[in-house]
Order: C-alpha cells, then sequence, then structure tokens
C-alpha cells in the first residue's frame, strides 16, 4: 500500500466540494467525503486501478455515486493526488499542476 499526499489546489477543492454538499443537504457533504476516502483507500491499495489519462503518466479514477474524477500520478512510494475534479466542469484546469 502506498500513501497518497494532495496537490495543494486538490486539498482545497476536495473540501470545497465537502462544504458545498453539506450545504444542499445536511449530511451529503459527509457522504461524499466517504465516497472519497474509499476511492483513494482503493488507489493507494492498487495504483495503477485508475485509467491512464491520455498520453500522460497520470491516471483518473472515477468516484463512486459522485461526478468525480481523481487524477493522479505514483511517485516511488507515495501516490500524489494531482486534482479531485467534478468530471462536466472546466476540463483539463488542473494540468497546470503537473508541470
Amino acid at each position: 500500500m502506498k500513501p497518497s499526499i494532495f496537490h495543494d489546489d486538490a486539498q482545497a477543492e476536495f473540501d470545497a466540494a465537502i462544504g458545498y454538499y453539506e450545504e444542499r443537504e445536511i449530511g451529503l457533504g459527509l457522504r461524499f467525503h466517504a465516497a472519497i476516502e474509499r476511492a483513494i483507500q482503493s488507489i493507494e491499495r492498487h495504483p495503477r486501478i485508475g485509467s491512464p489519462y491520455k498520453t500522460t503518466q497520470l491516471r483518473r479514477y472515477v468516484v463512486a455515486k459522485f461526478p468525480y474524477l481523481i487524477f493522479y500520478l505514483e511517485l516511488g512510494d507515495v501516490v500524489w493526488i494531482v486534482a479531485i475534479a467534478h468530471s462536466k466542469r472546466k476540463p483539463n484546469y488542473w494540468k497546470e499542476r503537473i508541470k
């Protein structure tokens, strides 16, 4: 199992999404948080579980029950979470993070 680390902006978007969902319905933010945590645990256990993303070294993991994707990169002994991205908004906005 490889531990994960978050890009600062990925952590910020994760926190913002939790807040957004919690404002919509009490408890929904917690369910979103749990779905992301389950996804990250799967990625940590099996770093190649996500689909390769285009021609990059990145992988993409689809989050169950929410319209979110986790973009990540396996780096030696860790998994670097690059983005927790809504699947229908601003595609590829996070790409500058991998430079």
